[in-house]
């Protein structure tokens, strides 16, 4: 026996390169994460045959990655979802864009706060006009999951942050890596505007809930506080990311969302938090009323 298929056998890395390790699978599991589950969606959005896509297809529902659901009889269609084997490697989709944004396409900094060239500002930008996936949900510091989007809201504000305060971790000379606590305080000075604006505002970072939820209470924060922890709004938009220790926290943007789920604008890099907070308000509150 080749000495080296024997140790590939029990070698988790060899496995899971035999069931993901091939160019189109990976971009097929990027675009399921994205919300893109029907066939004709994801050849459109990958630009592949019909062909290697079926046969992509078929070995990740093989290997339990994803799933088929019916959702037209006649003729046959189904939506492929990410199982929950497919779900536990969403942190690895968002760990290999971390590392290509930070290694491949950027100079091997770290940094909380993309350049205005960079090839994570420029991908996140070009968020606008595509639609956040519906039925993605996120705990919030109520203790319930919540839409990401504010139901009946004329807009929704969605500030990511990469932690409040200065987050276990995060080593105080990364750029834009702390001070997110003058941020949460910032928004909920303009909150009364906000609301009579008609305008949700959610703030999301990878934390876990229970923190955020004591954060919250402790701050007196009068919108909700959204955990990204399991990283699948992070994979769905592809939000830029930065590693510190073991954890990936997203980088600090604005997202303006309409009532429709259409990303209407973005705020990337965000360098002057006041004028932010009061940009997005403006912006927010410009658009048509849902």
């Amino acid at each position: 026996m080749n000495p080296r298929r024997a140790a590939d056998d029990t070698c988790g890395i060899a496995q899971a390169a035999a069931v993901v390790g091939d160019w189109w699978s990976l971009l097929v599991l990027r675009e399921v994460a994205r919300g893109h589950v029907r066939f004709e969606s994801l050849a459109q959005e990958l630009g592949v045959s019909r062909k290697v896509l079926t046969e992509r297809l078929r070995g990740l529902v093989g290997s339990e990655v994803l799933e088929r659901r019916l959702y037209q009889e006649r003729p046959e269609r189904y939506e492929y979802h990410l199982t929950p084997r497919g779900q536990g490697f969403v942190p690895v989709l968002v760990s290999l864009q971390d590392w290509a944004d930070r290694w491949l396409l950027g100079d091997g900094t770290v940094t909380g706060l993309p350049g205005e060239e960079a090839a994570e500002t420029r991908r996140t930008r070009g968020l606008v006009g595509e639609t956040v996936p519906s039925g993605l949900t996120l705990p919030g510091t109520d203790g319930r999951p919540h839409d990401v989007v504010g139901e009946g809201a004329r807009a929704t504000v969605v500030f990511a942050y990469p932690g409040t305060g200065i987050p276990e971790g995060i080593p105080e000379g990364i750029p834009g890596g702390v001070g997110c606590t003058l941020e949460n305080r910032l928004f909920r000075q303009a909150w009364p505007r906000f609301e009579a604006a008609g305008v949700a505002v959610h703030g999301v970072s990878t934390q876990p809930a229970e923190a955020q939820a004591d954060f919250a209470k402790a701050e007196e924060l009068p919108f909700l506080l959204l955990s990204d922890a399991r990283l699948e709004l992070t994979a769905a938009l592809r939000l830029p990311t930065f590693r510190t220790g073991q954890d990936l926290r997203i980088k600090r943007l604005i997202l303006i969302v309409g009532p429709d789920r259409v990303v209407r604008h973005v705020m990337l890099p965000v360098t002057d938090i006041p004028g932010a907070v009061a940009e997005a308000l403006d912006l927010a509150a410009a658009l048509p009323g849902g």
